[in-house]
């Protein structure tokens, strides 16, 4: 993960809000295709993510706002920067494929877990050598199942005694209200994606033992506060669900001997509008921290059915050549 800081020659505020867009539409655009994150600051910018997407999300930015300066009467579409961002993020995938060869396996047991990216190498190699991890990027790349699956490995080997798996119970226009059970059955359906993964790798009847035992603990994220947990593996998920409140609440429960992997996707906020999600807010105060990692994901590395690739595909092509309200 790396960072770079910039500054536009010009400070016109005019020019500035067209190339920032709507709400920042057009950075958010950015990050979406790149895989990076951009705080912007009048005219300084600071863009966080893989090496080769900070340089190309530089360039990107910089060259709008030349086309601006020399042309203030220009509209940006948002249609031709759908496009433009398309293209570069294909040409991506295409250089990102030919290059990849998997150097580094996590073993469960007798089961052997391989990235199949370099991001997905990344991620595993930096999850062994850091207490916090961040995995931040599209739903398929890996980031939840992998970092179960670093938790299982490391509970198998003895490394930590338990397991805990946390994640927000924000509502994604449900209401828990009409959901039947009580409070514990309300919440259920939000962690079930964490169940699956531990069902995965450890099997159904093992995985209810150990809950039972309470030696794995599936919780909703206010369930942690005023806690400390040590000896253990944590994973937080659906972060960008979580409130800068949250996120450091949850961060400052880790104790003695245990790892954190934080996993979300900034692009899939469900949090009311006004509010700062917490993983953007921790991107931007915990970049370069000794012992933290962040790790970002493309789209390059989803690696669910291709038929899920073929169903994004056919969405961003929508995205691309329909208007703008469609986005």
């Amino acid at each position: 993960m790396k960072s770079l800081q910039f500054t536009l020659e010009s400070d016109n505020n005019h020019l500035l809000s067209k190339l920032c867009g709507d709400l920042n539409e057009n950075l958010r655009l950015i990050e979406k295709y790149l895989a990076v994150e951009i705080i912007q600051r009048g005219n300084q910018f600071r863009i966080v993510g893989p090496k080769t997407a900070i340089n190309e999300a530089q360039h990107f930015i910089q060259d709008l706002h030349h086309k601006l300066v020399k042309d203030p009467g220009l509209e940006l579409n948002n249609k031709d920067l759908n496009m433009a961002l398309h293209s570069i993020a294909t040409e991506n995938k295409s250089d990102h494929k030919e290059k990849f060869v998997a150097e580094f396996q996590l073993m469960i047991k007798e089961r052997a877990i391989n990235p199949r990216t370099i991001n997905q190498e990344r991620y595993l190699r930096r999850i062994q050598d850091n207490d916090i991890n961040f995995g931040i990027g599209p739903a398929g790349t890996g980031k939840t199942y992998l970092a179960m699956a670093c938790a299982v490995a490391a509970f198998e080997k003895g490394l930590v005694k338990r397991l805990v798996l946390v994640r927000p119970a924000v509502e994604a226009g449900e209401k828990l209200g009409f959901l039947p059970g009580d409070l514990a059955q309300k919440v259920d359906p939000y962690l079930r994606p964490m169940y699956d993964a531990l069902y995965d790798l450890m099997g159904v009847e093992r995985v209810t033992k150990l809950i039972e035992k309470q030696i794995i603990e599936i919780a909703p994220l206010a369930y942690m506060r005023g806690r400390t947990i040590n000896d253990a593996f944590i994973i937080l998920d659906e972060s960008q669900n979580t409130t800068k409140e949250q996120m450091k609440m949850f961060l400052t429960r880790i104790g003695f001997n245990s790892t954190a992997i934080v996993t979300g996707d900034i692009t899939q906020v469900d949090l009311p509008k006004g509010i700062t999600p917490g993983l953007r807010h921790a991107i931007e105060v915990l970049s370069g921290i000794d012992g933290i990692s962040m790790t970002f994901f493309e789209t390059i590395d989803v690696v669910r059915h291709p038929i899920v690739q073929r169903v994004v595909s056919a969405y961003e092509h929508y995205e691309q050549t329909h208007s703008p309200e469609y986005l």
